[in-house]
C-alpha cells in the first residue's frame, strides 16, 4: 500500500532503519499514522565509500527490493530470549541529491511533508561557510536542510501550516537547538542570495518550523543484506520547542498509541543525565575492573560472581541515588540496562569501552561521584575503585594471563600516565592524575581538593597492584 510521503530522512544507515523507521512502521500498523519515509543520502558516494563501504551496496539492495527490508530484534525481554523478524515497508524511495537534485528539491513542494529526521553522525550538525544556496546540493546537512526549507517556503508562499517538525537523532547534547542555530546561520550567511524575502523566510522558520531536541537509545548491532539487527530495547525522548505543545506533537506523531517507548517532555535533560549515568557510567568503570579480572566481554562481567556484584553496586547504590527522576522510573531503567548488558546476542568487548577512559569518566562518572558525596557525606566506594582500575590499566603491560594491556587515549593523557608510573610512587600517580585539571577534569578543577579522594584512590591502586584485582574487589565489596 502506497502511503503519503510525510517524512524526509537524512541518513540511510542501519541506526535510523533499525530505530526511527521501525517506529514509523509500527505507527502505521498500530495507530493509523499513515505515512512513508523518503530517505535522502546526506553524503556523496566517494565520501561514503571511504567511511562506510557498504553504503552503496545497501542503497542498491533497498532500491531493488522496493525499499523494503527486515528488522531482526535479538536480546532479553524480562529474562526471556527474543529473536524476532519484522517486515519494514515504510520507506517509499531513496534520493541521492548529488545525482538527483531535481527530485530532492521537488520534495519541498509535497503538501503532506511534515517531519524531518536525521542521523548524520555527531559531526554532521556543523556550519560550513563554504556552502552556498546555489549548490546542488550544499555539502553540509544543515545547509541541505536550510535549502530544502527555502524551497518549501517559496512553494507554499510562506504558509504557516507547511513548516516541518524536525527531530535530529545525532548524539550530541541539545541537538535540536544546535541544528536550529546552524540553519539560522545559513539564513544570515545566504542573505544576499535569498534577497528581499530573507527576513520573511527567517520568521517563517521561527514560527512554522519546530526544532526538537531528542535523545535516542537503542543498540543497532549491524546488518546482513536486507536484515538489520538490533536489541529489543528502544527509547526516544523528544522535547518539542515551546512553540509546539506536547499535546499537538502527540496528535501528529502518535507513538504512544502504537505502544512505543517514546517520551515527549518539556525537558529532555533528566533523561539525558539518566542515560549517561546509568548506562554509560557503569560501562566506564566495569570495563577496566572486569578486564583486569581476566574477563573480555560485558556479558561475562555482569554474570561474574564478584564483578557482577560490583557493577550492581555502582549502578543501584551509587549512581541511581544521584538522579532526579522518580525512583521507580530509575529502577525500571536500571533493570533494563542490566538486561541489555547481558544480551546473549551481543559480544561487547571490554577493550572497545576503554577507549578514552579518562574523558569518559570525567563526563559519565565524576558528576555522580560529586553528587553522591554532596548528598551522603562520603565518597562512593565503587566509583573511586573504578577510577583506580583505570589508572592501573593505563600502566600498560600484561594482565595475568598474558593478554597485553594497551591503553588508547589522547596522547597527552597516556604520556602523563606513563610519566607518573615511571616514578614508582603510587601516591604520586594518584595525586598527578587528580591534579590534571586542564588535561582531563576541566571545569571540575583539581580533584585532590575533594576531601578524602586522594587517599582513597592511592589506597585502591596500591591494593590492586599488591593483591590483584579480584582479591581487592572481593574485599572492597564485602567491606
Amino acid at each position: 500500500m502506497l502511503r503519503p510521503e510525510r517524512i524526509v530522512q537524512f541518513g540511510e544507515g542501519n541506526f535510523l532503519r533499525g530505530f526511527a523507521d521501525w517506529m514509523i512502521n509500527r505507527m502505521n500498523v498500530r495507530s493509523c499514522f499513515d505515512g512513508s519515509v523518503v530517505i535522502v543520502k546526506p553524503r556523496p558516494s566517494h565520501k561514503a565509500s571511504i567511511s562506510a563501504p557498504e553504503t552503496q551496496d545497501i542503497i542498491a539492495l533497498l532500491r531493488a527490493n522496493h525499499c523494503r527490508y527486515q528488522l531482526n530484534l535479538q536480546g532479553l525481554v524480562e529474562g526471556k530470549i527474543l529473536d524476532s523478524i519484522e517486515d519494514i515497508d515504510c520507506v517509499s524511495r531513496i534520493i541521492n541529491p548529488y545525482e538527483e537534485f531535481a527530485d530532492y528539491v521537488a520534495l519541498a513542494a509535497k503538501p503532506g511533508l511534515r517531519f524531518c529526521i536525521s542521523n548524520t553522525t555527531e559531526a554532521g550538525i556543523a556550519f560550513d561557510p563554504s556552502c552556498r544556496l546555489e549548490d546542488t546540493p550544499p555539502a553540509s546537512f544543515p545547509a541541505k536542510l536550510t535549502q530544502l526549507l527555502w524551497h518549501r517556503f517559496r512553494a507554499f508562499h510562506g504558509d504557516s501550516e507547511k513548516g516541518l517538525i524536525i527531530m535530529p537523532c545525532e548524539l550530541i547534547a541539545r541537538n535540536g537547538e544546535r541544528l536550529y542555530e546552524c540553519v539560522m546561520r545559513y539564513v544570515d550567511h545566504w542573505r544576499e542570495s535569498l534577497g528581499a524575502e530573507a527576513d520573511e523566510f527567517r520568521s517563517w522558520i521561527d514560527t512554522a518550523c519546530f526544532f526538537c531536541t531528542t535523545l535516542v537509545d537503542r543498540i543497532v548491532t549491524g546488518s546482513e543484506g536486507l536484515v538489520v539487527k538490533a536489541e529489543p530495547y528502544h527509547l526516544w525522548v523528544i522535547e518539542p520547542p515551546k512553540t509546539l505543545s506536547i499535546e499537538q506533537f502527540g496528535r501528529e506523531f502518535p507513538a504512544e498509541k502504537a505502544g512505543l517507548n517514546v517520551v515527549v517532555t518539556n525537558d529532555e535533560s533528566p533523561y539525558h543525565e539518566r542515560k549517561v549515568a546509568l548506562l554509560n557510567g557503569p560501562h566506564t568503570v566495569l570495563a577496566p575492573v572486569a578486564f583486569l579480572s581476566g574477563l573480555d566481554i560485558v556479558r561475562e562481567a555482569c554474570q561474574h560472581e564478584v564483578v557482577g556484584k560490583y557493577v550492581r553496586q555502582v549502578m543501584y547504590d551509587e549512581l541511581l541515588p544521584t538522579q532526579k527522576l522518580p525512583k521507580e522510573e530509575l529502577l525500571c531503567f536500571a533493570d533494563s540496562v542490566m538486561e541489555r548488558f547481558q544480551n546473549p546476542f551481543v559480544h561487547h568487548q571490554l577493550t572497545s569501552i576503554m577507549l578514552n577512559s579518562f574523558p569518559k569518566f570525567q563526563t559519565r562518572d565524576l558528576p555522580g561521584m560529586k553528587t553522591y558525596l554532596e548528598h551522603f557525606g562520603t565518597l562512593p566506594r565503587g566509583l573511586v575503585f573504578g577510577l583506580a582500575a583505570i589508572c592501573v590499566y593505563y600502566r600498560g603491560g600484561q594482565r595475568a594471563d598474558g593478554v597485553p594491556i594497551q591503553p588508547n587515549d589522547d596522547p597527552q593523557i597516556t604520556a602523563l600516565l606513563s610519566r607518573l608510573w615511571q616514578t614508582g610512587n603510587v601516591r604520586q600517580v594518584a595525586e598527578g592524575v587528580l591534579a590534571a585539571q586542564e588535561l582531563i577534569w576541566h571545569e571540575h578543577g583539581n580533584l585532590n581538593l575533594i576531601p578524602g579522594l586522594t587517599d582513597a584512590l592511592a589506597k585502591d591502586i596500591e591494593s590492586i597492584l599488591s593483591r590483584g584485582m579480584l582479591k581487592t574487589l572481593t574485599f572492597a565489596i564485602e567491606h
